[in-house]
């Protein structure tokens, strides 16, 4: 079986910078990617400082940054986004430094994604209602 490419590693400082990046500027939620997927962890920071973003992915190694859509009156905005295993790689690292309501949802993400999800994508009648469950506790986790 092949290994998933993990998060880097990250020094205290730069985990509590991104806590702060997540806190301020980002959302932790579950999405899906695709029409009938099951929901997935995510992570995203929106700025208009490229910079930042192109911090956070390096330090993380994991990830990617994209263009958001943009009136012309306005600056250009970019997204990191990290989606899934990776995402909880990146929670478990900064959820610690994390302040803000979200830090809630990455400990739900951290205790609970992966007991109601497995790897292979069958779920039994039983898991299935534990999903929906864990689904909506981490929507019920608000601002």
């Amino acid at each position: 079986m092949a290994k998933y490419r993990q998060a880097k590693t990250l020094e205290v400082e730069v985990a509590a910078y991104i806590a702060g990046l997540v806190d301020g500027e980002g959302s932790i939620t579950l999405t899906r990617k695709h029409k009938g997927d099951m929901r997935q962890p995510a992570i995203t920071i929106a700025s208009t400082e490229k910079q930042l973003l192109v911090f956070a992915l390096d330090q993380t190694g994991v990830g990617k940054i994209t263009n958001k859509k943009t009136n012309a009156n306005y600056k250009d905005a970019f997204t990191y986004a990290v989606y899934n295993r990776h995402a909880l790689d990146v929670l478990r690292q900064i959820e610690p430094y994390m302040l803000s309501y979200k830090k809630a949802r990455a400990r739900l993400l951290l205790d609970k994604y992966v007991q109601v999800t497995p790897r292979n994508g069958k779920y039994s009648e039983a898991l299935l209602i534990k999903r929906a469950e864990f689904e909506q506790n981490f929507i019920d986790i608000v601002q």
